[in-house]
């Protein structure tokens, strides 16, 4: 008998210090797990990106976090492709040596991975990111030039016949030493990632299409204390390779139903931290046939459950118990009969 597709969506929220997912590529365990149970998984560059690191996973679907918002309403669908001409985005703000280093970056996952780049584009002005933190210790940030970046994504876009977007913008050196040295050793949060996302919101919104954002920094001095969480992050002078392999196959995003393409209608799980329930993507597939599986012990600095929002969700320790549900689930099998004890029916009330 055939079945159609089990298909779940991962979602690591970005700047909220996840302890798995908070970090350089740390969720991509998680994610190349959920791929082997999967027939497909959607999910974002926050799970899957590791600076120099990645690892090409043939039924996961590379999607910008506003993008899967939008997919997660329904207003947006998903269509796989075999191949996307990415266009390159450098901040003008970029000194000339580091330049050179992500160009060369860039030229090597052309001669190595055999990926399709156009020619690249420096934006007009520099792009002036400027990073914040909130209350709850969640990082965010600031473009002073949001319209140079879009002008140059638009000249991708219409002379270079681009099909997917990477970013690369000068972000402070200068971040908070307490922090940075927090993060670095494990503990805290990303103080990039917030600023990260709203390049990327910026432009997917706009265009509709693919994006991602490497964010070009001098590289930190050797500590020989760094938390392998934190490693991909010191291994170079960029983090840009695993944006172009992603992007490089990411699906295009659809407004209208196309063959192939998936809709919101067609998730059948959503695995989410169990304190990060407040974001757009969960409060729409909440309301759907969709389960919801909160991951107790990836804890982060936010707290809201699916209890505080009236959700139901079925909470669980660990992604190990995560990936059992997801066995279970795709196979029709309630969780509840894979327990020592199995209640009985009770009569319904009026």
């Amino acid at each position: 008998m055939n079945h159609r597709p089990y298909t779940a969506v991962l979602i690591v929220p970005t700047g909220i210090g996840a302890a798995i997912g908070g970090y350089a590529g740390d969720a991509l365990p998680v994610a190349k797990a959920m791929a082997q149970v999967c027939d497909r998984l959607i999910t974002h560059p926050n799970v899957l990106n590791g600076a120099q690191l990645y690892w090409p996973l043939n039924n996961v679907f590379y999607v910008e976090g506003y993008g899967l918002d939008r997919f997660a309403q329904g207003q947006w669908g998903l269509k796989a492709v075999h191949q996307n001409r990415v266009g390159l985005i450098l901040d003008q703000g970029i000194e000339p040596e580091l330049r050179t280093r992500h160009l060369q970056a860039a030229d090597a996952a052309r001669a190595t991975l055999g990926l399709t780049l156009t020619d690249y584009v420096v934006t007009d002005t520099p792009l002036g990111v400027e990073l914040r933190t909130a209350h709850s210790g969640a990082s965010w940030g600031t473009i002073g030039h949001p319209d140079s970046l879009l002008r140059a994504a638009d000249k991708l876009i219409r002379d270079a016949k681009a099909e997917a977007i990477a970013v690369v913008a000068r972000f402070p050196d200068d971040v908070d030493s307490v922090v940075l040295d927090n993060y670095r050793h494990g503990q805290g949060v990303d103080p990039l990632a917030g600023a990260e996302a709203v390049i990327s919101h910026l432009i997917v919104r706009q265009f509709v299409i693919p994006c991602a954002h490497a964010p070009a920094l001098e590289p930190l001095g050797v500590d020989d204390t760094i938390s392998p969480r934190a490693a991909a992050e010191e291994l170079g002078y960029t983090f840009l390779p695993c944006v172009l392999v992603g992007l490089s196959r990411a699906p295009q995003f659809v407004t209208q139903a196309q063959p192939q393409s998936i809709w919101a209608d067609e998730v059948d799980a959503l695995v989410i931290p169990q304190t990060a329930c407040g974001g757009s993507a969960m409060l729409s597939l909440s309301q759907s046939n969709t389960r919801i599986i909160a991951v107790r012990d990836n804890t982060t600095t936010l707290n809201v459950t699916p209890e505080d929002l009236g959700r139901e969700a079925l909470t669980v320790n660990s992604y190990l118990e995560a990936l059992g549900v997801l066995v279970a689930h795709k196979a029709g099998i309630s969780a509840d009969a894979l327990r020592p004890v199995v209640s009985p029916l009770t009569q319904a009330c009026d």
